[in-house]
C-alpha cells in the first residue's frame, strides 16, 4: 500500500474526520473508496434510489411541450 501527501482545508478535514468516526471507517478507507469509486466508473447502471421509484412513470405519456406548458405555469 502506497502514502498519498494532500494539502486540504483543516476545517474541510475536521468535518471529514468527524464523518468518517460516525460511519465507522476511517478517513484513509473513505478517500480510497472514493478514488477508487472515480477512477474506475461504474459498469452498470445506477442503482434505484427511493426518490427514483417515487417518480418513475409520473411523465410517461408528457413530451416536451406538455414540460414547457407546466413550466410556463409554474413560473407565471
Amino acid at each position: 500500500m502506497s502514502k498519498l501527501t494532500l494539502s486540504v482545508d483543516d476545517a474541510v478535514i475536521a468535518r471529514a474526520k468527524r464523518y468518517a468516526k460516525k460511519q465507522g471507517v476511517s478517513l484513509s478507507k473513505m478517500v480510497e473508496a472514493y478514488l477508487a469509486a472515480v477512477a474506475e466508473p461504474a459498469t452498470q447502471a445506477p442503482t434505484d434510489t427511493p426518490i427514483l421509484r417515487s417518480v418513475r412513470g409520473i411523465l410517461k405519456n408528457a413530451g416536451i411541450k406538455d414540460y414547457k406548458r407546466y413550466l410556463a405555469r409554474k413560473y407565471r
